[in-house]
């Protein structure tokens, strides 16, 4: 983990531009991926009224389903969306890490289009299709591990993380699912049960499903070391998870809503010898990671260790609906005939859509290029933070280009600031840049910005996310409590 401690003395070349150079650079196109097959940007026609339809929509919709934003999308292309009155903004938070290809990929349109035109749906159970069985042969050829795998497809990152466990469960003939603290696998019952983080996901929505049990979370943060993490997790073993009654054991290699915390390669490389030794399965959660978003297919191959299962889903097929369980074939094989599956399981326009991503990944370097982006941001964030918010940016981290800024009152205290980190995301708003927030206390920022962003709209995005920094900092904070 990366602390800044003091502020670091910019660079005599700065990145910031000023608001000719900014609008200069923006027409140019950079060596990014997809600068040559990204349209250009236009004007979009008042189309609507964004209060008009915010007030449809809280006559509509249950209160529970929240918004970032309080803004009506009409059109998007790549890492930029326009909402129904013409206004033009920069997303970095790619429909939450979603869109790691961008919005409106051009290979990922084409072949949704192209299958839409033969068939739509049949239900994989019923009738079969070959985008079925393509994606899941190329998913089994991405997974880490030397070993045979198969592959289920559903829908939903939850529907992939409750497979997973009913796959372990059954695959184990054992009932106990350790998760951890901070850790996010979904807003079903069960993955509620194992997400380790009340506000807003689980609060007064309980009992939860038995036989789910949670370990600390290795974080310097919090004075939670790997040493720390596994001593608990053997105490766990003695007082209340029985291992030999243990089907798995999850986690994300980052935490998603937790705050963008990598998992350190010794915990993982601990965690695979103590899954070995008592006959569990692991499970690594890369619905938020994979694809691409830390400059490997999957975050877990940071660490060497394959697991048992991956579950994947957001990024996985640029913006259409899928998700999927990957993991070793006589696991995957545990269950009978019709025990997995679900109605729209593997559409075949998902599917179609799917390897259509995975193609635009490997073909136009993404994983480099996030690679690449991962440390740009780091040193950007750096540098902004000792010239515009000395002692606020207590953390810059991640991997890849799964990058999170954590605020803080001040270094000496490093109390964690959340005030601070909405009325950064409000500001930025407000200037035409989508950011979205994170962590237990609410005072993380995560970047979520397509990997076909070019190189000069992520440079006008810097440039309104320091001044909205500023701005925040300078009038304390109003728009907060947003």
């Amino acid at each position: 983990m990366t602390t800044t401690k003091k502020p670091r003395a910019a660079k005599a070349t700065s990145q910031a531009k000023k608001p000719a150079q900014r609008k200069s650079a923006a027409k140019a196109e950079a060596a990014a991926p997809r600068a040559a097959t990204a349209s250009t940007p236009v004007q979009v026609a008042a189309t609507g009224d964004n209060a008009a339809l915010l007030a449809r929509r809280q006559a509509a919709v249950a209160r529970g389903v929240a918004s970032a934003a309080p803004v009506f999308a009409a059109r998007a292309e790549n890492a930029e969306l326009w909402d129904v009155e013409g206004k033009r903004y920069i997303d970095f938070a790619g429909g939450i890490a979603v869109l790691n290809t961008g919005h409106r990929h051009p290979r990922v349109i084409e072949a949704a289009k192209a299958q839409e035109d033969l068939y739509t749906h049949t239900s994989f159970q019923v009738v079969q299709y070959e985008p079925y069985v393509a994606l899941a042969e190329k998913l089994n050829a991405l997974a880490p591990g030397d070993f045979a795998k198969k592959s289920l497809l559903v829908t939903t990152g939850a529907e992939a993380v409750e497979n997973a466990v009913k796959i372990a469960r059954v695959a184990t003939g054992r009932p106990g699912v350790i998760a951890f603290n901070g850790g996010y696998h979904g807003r079903t019952l069960l993955t509620l049960g194992m997400t380790g983080k009340i506000n807003p996901y689980k609060k007064d929505a309980g009992p939860f499903p038995s036989d789910i049990f949670r370990a600390p979370f290795p974080d310097v943060r919090n004075g939670v070391t790997v040493e720390d993490s596994l001593k608990a997790l053997e105490m766990l073993f003695l007082t209340d998870a029985q291992p030999d009654r243990v089907a798995a054991i999850i986690l994300e290699p980052v935490l998603g809503e937790g705050g963008y915390l990598p998992v350190p390669p010794e915990m993982w490389q601990a965690l695979r010898a103590i899954c070995d030794k008592h006959g569990i399965l692991l499970i690594s959660d890369e619905i938020q990671a994979g694809f691409g978003r830390t400059g490997t297919w999957f975050a877990i191959e940071h660490s060497g260790v394959a697991p048992d299962l991956i579950t994947c889903a957001k990024s996985m097929a640029g913006g259409y609906p899928i998700a999927g369980v990957i993991g070793r074939a006589d696991v995957m094989d545990a269950m009978e005939p019709g025990g997995l599956g679900g109605t729209y399981g593997g559409n075949p326009v998902a599917c179609a859509a799917a390897l259509a991503a995975i193609e635009a990944i490997e073909t136009e370097g993404l994983l480099a290029r996030s690679t690449a982006l991962g440390e740009m941001f780091k040193a950007r964030f750096a540098e902004i933070g000792a010239r515009t918010a000395p002692y606020r940016m207590w953390d810059i981290r991640g991997l890849g280009a799964m990058i999170a800024v954590e605020f803080v009152t001040d270094f000496d205290s490093a109390t964690p600031d959340a005030a601070l980190t909405k009325a950064v995301i409000a500001k930025a708003l407000e200037k035409g840049l989508i950011l979205l927030g994170c962590g237990m206390h609410g005072n993380v920022l995560r970047i979520m910005v397509p990997l076909t962003a070019s190189d000069a709209i992520i440079d006008e995005a810097l440039a309104i996310f320091e001044a909205a920094l500023a701005e925040a900092i300078a009038t304390g904070h109003p728009g907060a409590a947003q």
